[in-house]
């Protein structure tokens, strides 16, 4: 039977955490990415996102910033534009699509061709059989 870690008292490191809602805001968070797909930090039995999120946090394993740094860092994040980012990522892909097309292109002409000569071949013997 597995138990529930988020019905348990969960002992921590008062120093790094300070407060039991720093602990479950950072673990929320951890708890997001665990479902969209990141990969556990550490090995458990639990299948359980949020209590995972709850033993790498406790553990150590999520990095967090607080106070000044966390300021700064969101700040700086605010600063981002991140439609400029995906329109960059977009044009490589673009990119990769037309040289993709230029290739099937080639592809087909070549077929083509081959497929023409293979016609040829076929009916040049179908005439001398006559």
């Amino acid at each position: 039977m597995d138990i529930d870690i988020v019905s348990l008292p969960i002992e921590y490191n008062k120093q790094s955490l300070g407060s039991r809602y720093r602990l479950v805001v950072i673990s929320g968070q951890r708890a997001r990415d665990l479902s969209l797909g990141a990969a556990p930090k550490i090995k458990t039995k639990s299948k359980s996102v949020i209590n995972i999120a709850i033993l790498e946090t406790i553990s150590g394993q999520v990095e967090f910033l607080v106070g000044e740094e966390a300021a700064i860092a969101k700040e700086n994040a605010a600063k981002i534009d991140y439609k400029k980012i995906i329109e960059q990522r977009r044009k490589p892909l673009a990119t990769d699509l037309s040289e993709l097309e230029k290739d099937l292109k080639v592809y087909l002409h070549e077929r083509e061709s081959t497929g023409k000569a293979l016609d040829e071949l076929f009916a040049e013997g179908d005439e001398n059989e006559s």
